[in-house]
């Protein structure tokens, strides 16, 4: 079993001593949240809170995903950073593969590329992009991510009902393929995930719904004849807080395991000292990590 850190919605300026905190407290990986705009009128609704408010992320201060990975890779030497999850098909594909490769480039392969859909249409409409087909445009963006992501750096063309291009070269290519990790609940997203990613990430629930996606991630991988070892299953559960959990969650499949110690989606500032922070992380690493590798 892996270990990856969840913060966010922080202070900005927490989030280094915090990766440093995580690493030397035996973490995999950290996630990187991802948050674009928040619009000053909006109907929509958050699909992965009980009410669906969205007021939590009024006020807060977000470092874009890609940069705040920038900054913790320079500070960091082991630790894996995961977006948790880049917005991809809001982006432009050929861009977003430019900056992915980039910092697996500099960080020696740390990145584990995170990916899903906006569930926001301001979004969309922020930047541009239409919201209708988005599956079909997050697919497309998929497939230019692994194109021009290649180790071998070769030329890479597109052509797509979204976007084309002649073949390009962009360089440095990364030694090892950037892991795209798909996110989202909905049965298109486990089925993306199989069909054109690495692995899988869990945005959160209750046992019973993590039990019902974990099945149905499997009979999709037994349905398209996917039998990789190095498929990637991150979740959000109450299990991974005792080594008993975690071994329920290893037979059922699960490879890396996200934690956190407090409940993010609260409106205003985040009152947690830093301190109380590094504490959290450090215990679960001395009682959890440590164990769990014995």
């Amino acid at each position: 079993m892996r270990f990856t850190y969840a913060e966010a919605m922080t202070q900005a300026d927490y989030y280094a001593p915090l990766a440093q905190a995580a690493e030397a407290a035996g973490y995999t990986s950290m996630t990187v949240a991802d948050s674009l705009i928040y619009p000053e009128e909006s109907d929509s609704t958050y699909p992965y809170t009980d009410t669906g408010d969205r007021e939590f992320l009024q006020g807060k201060d977000f470092i874009e995903a890609f940069i705040l990975c920038a900054h913790l890779f320079a500070v960091t030497t082991t630790l894996r950073l995961t977006p948790f999850v880049v917005k991809l098909p809001v982006r432009p594909p050929v861009l977003a593969a430019k900056q992915a490769s980039s910092l697996a480039s500099l960080s020696g392969n740390r990145l584990g590329l995170g990916v899903g859909l906006s569930p926001w249409p301001e979004d969309f409409a922020a930047l541009g992009v239409d919201w209708k087909r988005r599956g079909k445009r997050m697919d497309e963006c998929m497939d230019i991510l692994r194109g021009l992501t290649d180790p071998s750096g070769d030329f890479f063309g597109y052509d797509g009902e979204f976007y084309e291009f002649a073949p390009l070269q962009q360089r440095p290519a990364p030694t090892e393929k950037i892991p795209l990790l798909v996110g989202g609940h909905a049965d298109a997203a486990l089925r993306r995930a199989v069909l054109k990613g690495d692995g899988w990430m869990h945005a959160g629930g209750d046992g019973e719904e993590l039990d019902r996606l974990l099945v149905r991630l499997a009979e999709i991988r037994r349905e398209e004849g996917d039998t990789r070892d190095d498929f990637e299953v991150h979740v959000i559960s109450y299990d991974a807080y005792d080594l008993d959990g975690i071994k329920r969650l290893e037979d059922k499949g699960v490879t890396d395991c996200i934690v956190g110690f407090r409940d993010p989606y609260v409106k205003g500032a985040d009152p947690e000292p830093l301190e109380k922070k590094i504490k959290h992380l450090e215990w679960y690493g001395e009682n959890i990590i440590a164990k769990a590798a014995q």
